[in-house]
Formats: structure tokens, sequence, C-alpha cells
């Protein structure tokens, strides 16, 4: 996705030109991967402009560095207000929003103790993150990188290291002609996707594996089980072996950016009858009604 490259970005509590947003080359991040981010999004709703479940986006954040023992340089109201701020600035009502928090520059070494902990926060329009795929849904493939165990790179941590395993997933699957990568744990269970949780229906049942599958505790992963269960549909959060994925009736991607994305085939195997499904588009529909319409009965809208 290119980016505009201008308006104004929120950075170490002032606002900056885009191009004025840098980092230094020996900067800790660059070196070690030593970065932890959000991706969120705000919407036009029928009552007005809104971001998309803010407030647990930044606990989340913070959560992150804490399992990194990196405290958050700025508190939780004034990340919400900076997000805010970034939307108004740049006249900005459907949008995405990348907080970023990062080890700057300091001493070169392994250990980030001693690098300065710096913030930003950037926003730009976001269409379909899957483009087409968004309507004639994803044609997916079983990776053959497996996530990381939970011992090794923390998953519940949306830290940027992590999503070096997710680009050699992502890439697999463009340089072999499919929207997405569907990944599996290292005993062969059902993950994610490279930047989404999944999740599958068979029999009236909606599945999605656990949050000790090491995988990342996505906002839009607990909105979907959030509408499910005021829809009354039965859920299972279990271990979903590989085969599931060939027998499924449905299967659905679920995050911010992609928010629900239904998928049409894995391996070049049609998922179901091919279309998308009866509870996909139910879910869909539903979630649709709080972001579009406004109709918001959990209180998940921070309106601007």
């Amino acid at each position: 996705m290119k980016l505009p490259e201008s308006g104004l970005i929120w950075m170490n509590g002032e606002y900056v030109q885009w191009k004025d947003a840098t980092v230094h080359v020996l900067a800790h991040v660059i070196h070690y991967g030593t970065s932890w981010f959000e991706g969120i999004r705000s919407y036009e709703t029928k009552r007005g402009a809104a971001i998309f479940r803010l407030r647990d986006h930044i606990k989340r954040l913070e959560r992150s560095l804490r399992i990194y023992h990196t405290e958050m340089p700025y508190s939780i109201e004034e990340l919400e207000a900076a997000c805010v701020g970034v939307l108004k600035k740049n006249n900005l009502l459907a949008a995405y929003l990348r907080p970023i928090i990062f080890r700057g520059y300091g001493e070169m070494g392994i250990s980030p103790i001693n690098c300065p902990t710096e913030c930003a926060i950037a926003a730009w329009e976001l269409g379909a993150y899957l483009g087409a795929a968004a309507e004639r849904g994803a044609n997916m493939c079983i990776s053959t990188w497996n996530r990381l165990p939970p011992n090794t790179m923390p998953a519940l941590a949306k830290a940027g290291g992590n999503y070096m395993n997710a680009q050699l997933m992502k890439m697999e699957a463009i340089r072999n002609g499919y929207d997405e990568a569907l990944t599996l744990d290292i005993d062969g269970n059902v993950s994610e996707a490279s930047g989404a949780n999944v999740f599958m229906v068979q029999d009236g049942i909606l599945y999605t594996p656990p949050i000790n599958d090491s995988l990342l505790m996505g906002i839009t992963r607990d909105t979907v089980l959030a509408l499910a269960k005021d829809a009354g549909i039965p859920v299972k959060e279990t271990l979903l072996p590989r085969g599931m994925v060939y027998t499924a009736d449905e299967i659905f991607l679920a995050g911010t950016a992609v928010e629900i994305n239904w998928v049409r085939s894995v391996d070049k195997l049609e998922v179901g009858k091919g279309k998308i499904g009866e509870m996909t588009k139910m879910l869909k529909d539903r979630m649709d009604a709080v972001v579009k319409d406004g109709t918001d009965t959990h209180d998940w809208l921070h309106f601007f």
C-alpha cells in the first residue's frame, strides 16, 4: 500500500511534517527490532466519526511493552488524545492509525535498557486490506513457515520483530499466487494468518484457536467472539488440526486491517460452497452495524 507521504505525524509529543518524522540509523529498533505497535481504524459512522475500540488497543500496546520490561512513555489518556489529534490535524474521518513505540538511538548492543523509548502516531486512508479478495474471498495456502512457540517470541506482544516470521509467510503466499497465508504452530495445528486471526465454521459451531496457540490476542477476534455471543452462536476455542481447514463449512479472517474477510479456498481446495457463508455474513453484517451505522451496544466507539 502506498502511503500519502504528506500531512502531520505525532512524534514524541509534537506534530511534525511527514518527511521530518525520522530516526537515527543507529537507533536500537533498526538493528534489533525493538518496537511495539498497534493498528487501529476510525470510521465515518452514521452517528459521526469514531475510532473503534481505541482504549482496548492502547491497553494492549501497554501490555506488549510490559512483556519486554519497557514502560510506556505516555499515559493511555495522552496516547488516546494524540490519536484523535492526528486524525483531526489531517482532516481524516475514516482512516487507519499506527501508534508505534520503539527504542531509539543510545547505546549499541543487544540490551535496550539505556536506549530512549520513543513514540509516534501516523494516520492514513485505508481501503480493503486484501483488495479484490474482500469481495471475491481470499485464496489462501498453508505456509511452510510455522509460528514461533510461545516460549521463543511471545505472540501476545504485538512487537515489530515478530513480523519477520509473518513476512516470510506473506511473501511465500504472494509468490505462489495466493492472497494470504495460513500458518500452523509447531505441532501442526492452525494458528493464524500472517496478520489476522482465523475462524472456522463447522456444523453450526464457530471455532477459533486458543490464545496459547502462538497467536495474537486480536481486538477484532475478541469483537467477533462478543458478536457471536450476542447472536447465540456456539463457540469453541480449541486446537484446530490442519485437516479441519479442508473440511470446514466456512473460514474467515478477522483483524483491524482485514476486518472480516471470508476465505474462498485453501491450497486451491474450495471452502464450503465457494461463496461467503451464512454465519460469516451475519457476523460481518453485525460488525458493519457498529462501524457503519454506529449501532454500538458494547461502548466500542470513541467519537471525535
